[in-house]
């Protein structure tokens, strides 16, 4: 487990220091504690289990946003035998909340955006928080164009609290960047999928987040706004933000509910955040699988299913 623990997790934590204790005990004596350890390891997988079941809406929202949840690079790292990263986007500059690149997983090569989040202040100073000015959303589609160019896949890993809202942001054309992406992505002529691996807030998520398949990690949320932002609005007071997201049904299992999220991605037992190298290989089987269910497909069907998919979001009243 990492540094951080949130407080429905301290059960378990916990266990976990117990459990490393009686290691060190027993490696440092003659005493055989082997059936203890068993114990006390049988009765963290059933915390765990029973923790994982419970969850609310808002808890869930927090693993999304644990400190120690793993980021789009460090997926990429774990999934990937070669990856090449790209920059710019030859009219401004290189906007490092969005990491772009070609990337090979097994024999399959594609593309891959994502939106980057940083750990420490100075990185997270670095990375913008995560948040993609107008020229990250113009790199990320000028490298999904490469990627129609070379008949390569297109994987999205939308992890944004929202886009990024300075003046300079507005002045550089925000609003046309992503409206611009949302047009081209749903006219692209190769298969995009669509993975949300931590947060996926207002436009600045779906600047990425057109494609063939919307997938989502098991902790996850999206939503046109954060419970925060919504609670600001509706009850005039962001501590409400419990509330606002049981209103709102912001996770994975509301939006797969809803019609609007295709498939969920099953986290290793705790978390994202408790197994890096076990989520990347999780997510890596369902990037494969996902991408030679649609290779099949012709551009024409691919773009019909697609275009039909968007048109069947939301509920139309008259």
């Amino acid at each position: 487990m990492g540094k951080t623990v949130l407080e429905f997790e301290k059960p378990i934590h916990d266990l976990e220091q117990k459990i490393i204790e009686m290691e060190i005990m027993s490696s440092d004596s003659n005493m055989d504690m082997e059936k203890e350890i068993k114990k006390l390891r049988r009765k963290l997988e059933e915390q765990s289990k029973k923790i994982n079941k419970g969850l609310t809406r808002w808890q869930r929202v927090e693993l999304a946003r644990h400190a120690d949840r793993p980021h789009a690079l460090d997926l990429i790292e774990l999934m990937c035998d070669s990856w090449v990263e790209l920059h710019g986007d030859r009219n401004f500059g290189d906007d490092k909340a969005i990491v772009s690149g070609i990337a090979k997983i097994d024999e399959q090569r594609m593309v891959i955006v994502g939106q980057q989040k940083g750990r420490t202040t100075k990185d997270n100073l670095y990375r913008n928080f995560g948040m993609p000015y107008p020229e990250g959303y113009r790199k990320a589609l000028r490298h999904m164009k490469l990627a129609e160019k070379y008949n390569l896949p297109v994987v999205t890993l939308v992890d944004t609290i929202g886009a990024y809202p300075g003046l300079e942001a507005e002045e550089r054309g925000q609003a046309e960047a992503i409206a611009r992406n949302l047009f081209e992505m749903s006219h692209l002529k190769v298969p995009i999928i669509v993975i949300v691996i931590g947060e996926g807030a207002s436009g600045g998520a779906l600047g990425i987040g057109v494609g063939d398949r919307l997938i989502m990690l098991e902790n996850t949320w999206y939503s046109v706004i954060s419970p925060e932002g919504c609670a600001s609005i509706l009850y005039r007071d962001a501590t409400q933000k419990k509330k606002a997201a049981e209103a709102m049904r912001v996770t994975a299992a509301d939006l797969r509910e809803m019609g609007l999220a295709d498939r969920i991605i099953s986290e290793p037992l705790g978390g994202a955040h408790r197994d890096y190298k076990g989520t990347a290989q999780i997510l890596k089987n369902v990037i494969l699988e996902e991408i030679a269910e649609i290779l099949p497909l012709s551009v024409e069907d691919m773009l019909e299913k697609r275009i039909s998919k968007i048109e069947s979001m939301g509920a139309w009243d008259g």
